[in-house]
């Protein structure tokens, strides 16, 4: 390969990427606006630069080689940062000074997003923002790589270089069938649950939210019956909608009526940082202090979520 790379290797990963999502030469050809055999020559040539196969061609389609999967995550990493790229050469032609870019899990979304954005875009009105929404695992792994500059996530404590600080507490409530016979009852006691199907939290996901439930349940003498994992709270809840068990979530999560769902106080106060800013401090621009001290002042207060 020549020492230094140019835009024709970049076109042929985009090649690589768009075959190996579609599985199929004439679907990815159709994608790039492009007949299949120049497609098809072109993913030779990268394979021959590379001097491996990527793909073994079957009459059903295709399907990545243990090559062509390793490289995939990266060459998908490398499109997701070309088009950030684009975004900031067209936003610095209109006047954009900096970027950030921000991974997130759902809640903060909805519950610490909003107020920190507002501040963010008040205070700095010509950095670019972007947020991509991403599980707490993902996004510490992300923070570490340096791929993002700041995430909110759901972590209580520092690891490494990455550092936390906690924006949102909350108590830890039920949610169950209307039709549970423990849905008659305005509080529960966590031990009550032992017998229980639950709906949790998978521990890659979000470590340290699980690992905060299941010691607490510990604590009350039981191991949980964890029967569905979910990838957020709002899944949680879904999954209890649909009869499949039940779910302690954070008490302010729930701020409406929801359909096959209530929501019943625990009887002991279960404490949860249920979201928090996380940074590194090894990679950290100059102004993430600010940042840090914009998120706690625009969330005051965000932790007396309705119990």
């Amino acid at each position: 390969m020549a020492d230094t790379m140019d835009f024709r290797f970049l076109r042929h990963l985009w090649y690589f990427l768009a075959v190996a999502e579609e599985r199929h030469f004439g679907k990815a050809a159709a994608r790039l606006g492009i007949s299949q055999p120049p497609l098809s020559q072109q993913i030779q040539t990268l394979e021959q630069v590379l001097g491996v196969e990527l793909f073994d061609r079957t009459k059903a389609g295709v399907r990545l080689t243990q090559e062509g999967m390793a490289i995939l995550p990266e060459v998908k990493r490398l499109a997701d940062h070309a088009q950030r790229l684009e975004v900031l050469v067209r936003e610095a032609r209109n006047g954009a000074i900096g970027s950030i870019t921000i991974g997130a899990i759902t809640s903060a979304m909805f519950e610490v997003l909003p107020n920190f954005l507002k501040s963010l875009r008040a205070e700095h009105p010509r950095v670019l923002v972007s947020l991509i929404e991403m599980d707490t695992a993902d996004a510490l792994s992300s923070l570490e790589a340096g791929d993002i500059d700041l995430a909110f996530v759901r972590s209580h404590h520092d690891v490494g270089a990455i550092k936390v600080a906690p924006l949102v507490k909350d108590q830890l409530a039920v949610a169950l069938s209307p039709e549970h016979p423990l849905a008659r009852r305005q509080s529960i006691g966590l031990a009550e649950l032992a017998e229980e199907p639950m709906v949790l939290f998978a521990r890659r996901i979000s470590p340290a939210y699980f690992d905060s439930i299941v010691s607490a349940c510990h604590l009350c003498g039981f191991a949980p019956k964890i029967l569905h994992e979910a990838s957020s709270v709002y899944s949680q809840i879904g999954f209890v909608a649909c009869g499949l068990g039940i779910a302690l979530v954070p008490s302010g999560a729930v701020r409406r009526e929801m359909t096959g769902v209530v929501i019943r106080r625990l009887e002991s106060e279960v404490d949860l940082i249920t979201i928090a800013i996380a940074w590194n401090a090894a990679r950290a621009p100059a102004f993430t202090p600010s940042l840090i001290d914009m998120a706690v002042s625009s969330n005051r207060g965000a932790d007396d979520l309705p119990h």
